[in-house]
């Protein structure tokens, strides 16, 4: 099954302001019909890069068998770590960068590849706040789980 996943997040006052993430999965059935489910939550203090991250991660899980999926976000934090070997050297190096830093996010970097693992990923990178329809709306979805109540908790 082929499905396309569209993400973003948002951070008000990065780093550890409230954020939140948006997504937007969609599959065309054997008919022809077009599915569509989105998601979205808020969490009380945060960074924009944990809930693009974490948008990637929750859109991955929805999806209940093995699948082909091409994954389009404006964060290149996440499309340059696939698209630029990053993630595989990353690993290599027991999550030690280039400049012998440690990687910020280990373990939703972590729960990505383990939320991949049954499935195909192409990551897409798409220009932020350029008209991108997907985009915007994942943006919209982000900001107002950012900006709502009960937000829950980023535990890091």
């Amino acid at each position: 099954m082929k499905v396309t996943i569209f993400t973003d997040g948002a951070a008000r006052g990065n780093p550890d302001g409230p954020g939140g993430y948006g997504a937007i999965l969609r599959y065309v059935d054997s008919r022809g019909a077009v599915h569509e489910k989105e998601l979205s939550a808020g969490y009380r203090k945060t960074t924009n890069n944990r809930m693009e991250l974490l948008a990637a991660i929750r859109g991955l899980q929805e999806l209940n068998r093995p699948c082909e999926v091409d994954l389009y976000s404006d964060s290149k934090y996440l499309t340059d770590a696939f698209n630029k070997g990053w993630i595989d050297s990353w690993q290599k190096k027991n999550w030690v960068k280039s400049d012998k830093k440690p990687v910020k996010n280990i373990e939703l970097w972590k729960e990505l590849l383990a939320a991949m693992e049954p499935h195909r990923v192409r990551f897409i990178w798409v220009k932020g706040h350029d008209g991108h329809r997907e985009n915007e709306r994942c943006d919209a979805l982000a900001t107002t789980a950012a900006d709502g109540d009960g937000l829950l908790e980023d535990v890091k």
